[in-house]
């Protein structure tokens, strides 16, 4: 073992703490919208083995996202380093990582075994995939008779779209979310990231907790199927009322909004540009009095007057006049001025804030310590965002950075499934972990 990687002796697994403790997941998730989900079970003491294999690589390891990389955001590394991966370790730390090829038959008689071991069972393949292992939820439940099963998909694992491949700007696409995102009288923009990924995660997440206090319950397991798109659709209510109910078609002259609110009619509401270069801040007033509140905050200007602005009706219906208006007031000021100053006099108001802000500036977030240090063996020390809740007896259990490749074999096949040294040996010079 080479001295970078020296430290991983330290990494041994141990004892959990956490309100999960005693859950143990089998875990085949891959990229984000299954990885993170299991995440914030080992955040909270669940011991998550994460299931992969040597030869086809989660593509969070393809991608390496570490400091001094000079590659682009987004770009894969031809021949990369899997221990390498910053968005891996991002998904997958305080979680056991070993390899199993489920190709081979000894491979997928190993999983099971570990299912066996197991009472959650966790995957986000296309459907059909773990059926090709025999992984059904009637098998994991003749190998677990409590197991609580989760899918996690972009379409559902039923349905004439059911196999459809997803990632996430198709799930947000499909979901409705693209068509009504954009500037007014604009083509639709679509967000530009995975971000559906992080949302449905949460309630992949959600869905496995009621699942396991259900268990607690009655001591019976489940089968849970979350659908990504449906989750965007879920995000979709008042467009679909304003469709349905009111027949008024989502793209239409003056629409979408873009950074406007209508309901109710917010005016001056929206993000203006500010001193320096790319920066922003945004400001949302709803009624008279917030709107007496601004005009104070920027000393009673002339063009506050206006009998246009006397009304919130008004201010909403001459947005545009009044949004050049405030633009050539804060375009000379910093956005953190601006949101201090607005604040202080009661107007809804904040920084568009960067990737520096948020790590170095924002002293909010560093009272509130939602970012948190981990070392890794060769990546080194590096940050992550925590859980956004804070509990008064509850604290989240960051005991190690991500697996290295297949770093937890030894332990779980040696410890838990109880094979011999000798047997774990061979079943790795064979290829099966």
């Amino acid at each position: 073992m080479d001295a970078q990687r020296s430290s991983t002796r330290q990494r041994r697994p141990r004892a959990r703490c956490g309100p999960l403790t005693g859950i143990r997941v089998a875990d085949f998730c891959w990229m984000g919208v299954g990885s993170v989900a299991t995440r914030m079970l080992a955040d909270f003491g669940a011991e998550v083995i994460k299931i992969e294999d040597r030869t086809r690589l989660d593509m969070p390891r393809r991608l390496p996202f570490y400091k001094n990389d000079p590659r682009s955001f987004g770009e894969e590394d031809p021949n990369p380093d899997p221990d390498k991966g910053g968005l891996f370790n991002n998904y997958s730390r305080n979680k056991l990582g070993v390899t199993i090829n489920m190709r081979s038959a000894e491979g997928r008689d190993l999983a099971e075994r570990l299912i066996a071991k197991s009472s959650v069972v966790t995957e986000n393949f296309a459907p059909g995939v773990m059926n090709r292992w025999n992984l059904t939820y009637e098998r994991l439940r003749q190998l677990c008779p409590e197991i609580i099963y989760a899918h996690m998909s972009g379409f559902g694992q039923t349905g004439p779209h059911h196999s459809y491949r997803s990632y996430g700007p198709v799930v947000q696409a499909v979901s409705g979310l693209s068509f009504i995102s954009g500037l007014p009288d604009r083509e639709p923009s679509g967000w530009g990231l995975s971000y559906m990924d992080n949302q449905a995660a949460y309630y992949n997440s959600a869905a496995l907790l009621m699942a396991i206090m259900h268990r607690n319950a009655t001591g019976k397991g489940a089968e849970i199927d979350v659908s990504a798109v449906e989750v965007g659709v879920c995000l979709l209510g008042p467009d679909l009322l304003d469709v349905t109910v009111n027949a008024r078609p989502t793209r239409r002259p003056g629409f979408p909004l873009g950074n406007r609110l209508e309901h109710p009619p917010a005016a001056p509401h929206g993000v203006y540009p500010c001193a320096g270069e790319d920066r922003w801040v945004a400001v949302a007033v709803f009624d008279d009095t917030d709107w007496q509140r601004l005009v104070t905050a920027l000393d009673s200007p002339d063009w506050a007057a206006d009998p246009r602005f006397a009304s919130q009706q008004g201010r909403f219906a001459h947005s545009d006049t009044l949004d050049a208006h405030l633009t050539e007031w804060t375009r000379h000021r910093s956005p953190h001025e601006v949101m201090t100053l607005l604040q202080d006099n009661g107007v809804c108001a904040g920084a568009v804030q960067d990737a520096h802000d948020l790590n170095e500036v924002d002293p909010q977030l560093a009272h509130r310590g939602i970012f948190f240090e981990l070392d890794h063996p060769v990546i080194g020390p590096a940050r992550f965002e925590g859980t956004p809740v804070t509990f008064s007896h509850i604290e989240q259990d960051n005991w190690r950075s991500a697996p290295l490749l297949g770093e937890d074999n030894s332990y779980v096949f040696t410890e838990i499934l109880g094979l011999s040294a000798d047997e774990t040996a061979d079943l790795a010079a064979a290829g099966v972990i």
